[in-house]
């Protein structure tokens, strides 16, 4: 009697790989994915009266606010440009970090009855995450470049087309940096749950930090170390000049930014991949 070779299609192992799953598996859940960022996108939008025009509502609200408290009351200096297009240009860009990095926090323990009852790559959720903020940044980041064409268009502000792809490698940074935090921090506070609520704090503080009501240049001498040591100053420069030509950055500054991201992103994959199995217990 010959011996048949037999192929699997799944291979259920005890152990728990620091990758979770290889790029070819995640491929295959491309659908997967598709369908929970639509899904994520009506949701958030079901039952209200403006729907997706919130996306756009929101930051503009706050920008209108910085305008009031940081330009007309305390008299913050926007270095010449509109202080709308401003604020605007920060707010943005803080929006993308933000929105990511609160939104990748509970994606394990909001979705642990779903990881003990079926199988798929649980970098999916995370995923999904990332990528429906992306789509809302796209709408907020189109408006952005309305106001700048507005004013362009009444001879406010010059555009310099070049400069504006120096925007692209700010929001993959900015985008990297909260994703990886993220998955960090996702799984932290699956163990420490009061960490949500300090967190959510420290980011408050946190915006204070980083250049989207001022720029670096306006920062005292003898405090700025504290605001460069912040890896998304240099991206908020960054993306300020692609829209504005006026930023204050270096290639240190910037390459420390990348590195940064880039080691988050890793350490943050391999984190949520290898410690997601032994914290369903917990959750």
């Amino acid at each position: 009697m010959s011996e048949k070779h037999i192929s699997w299609d799944w291979e259920i192992k005890n152990k728990t790989t620091w990758l979770g799953a290889s790029f070819k598996e995640l491929y295959s859940y491309k659908d997967l994915l598709l369908r929970l960022v639509r899904k994520e996108f009506l949701a958030s939008y079901q039952q209200t009266l403006l729907g997706p025009l919130w996306v756009i509502l929101l930051p503009l609200l706050t920008v209108l606010t910085y305008v009031l408290v940081f330009n007309k009351v305390i008299g913050i200096s926007t270095e010449g440009f509109p202080a709308l297009l401003y604020y605007l240009t920060g707010i943005t860009l803080w929006n993308l970090f933000s929105d990511i990095f609160l939104g990748i926090i509970p994606s394990f323990s909001q979705n642990a009855p779903i990881f003990s009852k079926v199988y798929f790559p649980r970098i999916i959720v995370p995923l999904s995450i990332l990528l429906l903020h992306c789509v809302r940044f796209s709408i907020q980041f189109i408006f952005l470049l309305i106001v700048l064409l507005y004013y362009y268009f009444i001879d406010k502000i010059n555009i310099d087309s070049g400069t504006l792809l120096f925007s692209i490698p700010a929001i993959i940074t900015t985008a990297g940096i909260a994703f990886g935090a993220g998955l960090f921090f996702s799984i932290i506070t699956v163990k420490y749950r009061d960490l949500l609520a300090m967190i959510q704090f420290i980011m408050r503080l946190f915006m204070f930090l980083c250049p989207i009501f001022y720029s670096l240049a306006m920062v005292p001498q003898k405090i700025k170390w504290l605001v460069v040591l912040n890896p998304l100053t240099s991206q908020f420069e960054l993306f300020r000049y692609a829209f504005l030509g006026k930023g204050s950055f270096s290639g240190i500054q910037i390459l420390y930014s990348v590195v940064g991201m880039l080691l988050l992103v890793i350490g943050g994959v391999l984190l949520f991949n290898k410690k997601g199995d032994q914290l369903m217990d917990v959750v």
